[in-house]
């Protein structure tokens, strides 16, 4: 069963690294093409459509996340999920504190000043996601020596 945990809790966190990174270097510096009439609109198919994609992802990392912390996998210990939790703590801070309001404004239309706080602030994201990506990599090497 904790190897199903580990694997789920693996996937999770490299799906969201690959969003977030597509996130941030694709998706929303091109929100600044969008036509002025259309922004709105696209602003909140985005948020629907991104939820629909992340909001699941999401709570099986932290769910599985938690559970490793609670669990500690034989070879693994406590230090690597404790730093698995605190960077999902910065992640989720962010995305609740600072990202959802951010697009909430830009859903009544597209203001260029909150377009480039959007984009800076999601840098904290990228790189706390991106840090989770290398370390269930190396907890899977420290459990399975699979990843080299």
């Amino acid at each position: 069963m904790i190897e199903v945990l580990v694997v789920a809790h693996a996937a999770a966190t490299l799906v969201m690294v690959g969003v977030i990174w597509f996130v941030q270097v694709v998706h929303y510096p091109l929100m600044a093409r969008v036509s002025a009439s259309e922004f709105a609109a696209y602003e909140r198919e985005h948020q629907n459509r991104t939820t629909f994609v992340v909001a699941p992802t999401m709570l099986i990392e932290a769910v599985a996340a938690a559970v490793l912390l609670v669990v500690a996998p034989p070879g693994l210990g406590r230090i690597l999920p404790a730093a698995g939790i605190a960077l999902l703590a910065v992640i989720w801070l962010s995305t609740f504190l600072v990202q959802v309001p951010l697009h909430t404004r830009l859903a009544c239309g597209f203001d260029a000043g909150v377009h480039r706080k959007l984009v800076w602030s999601n840098w904290l994201r990228t790189v706390a996601w991106t840090g989770r990506g290398v370390l269930v990599l190396v907890m899977l090497r420290a459990m399975y020596g699979i990843v080299r």
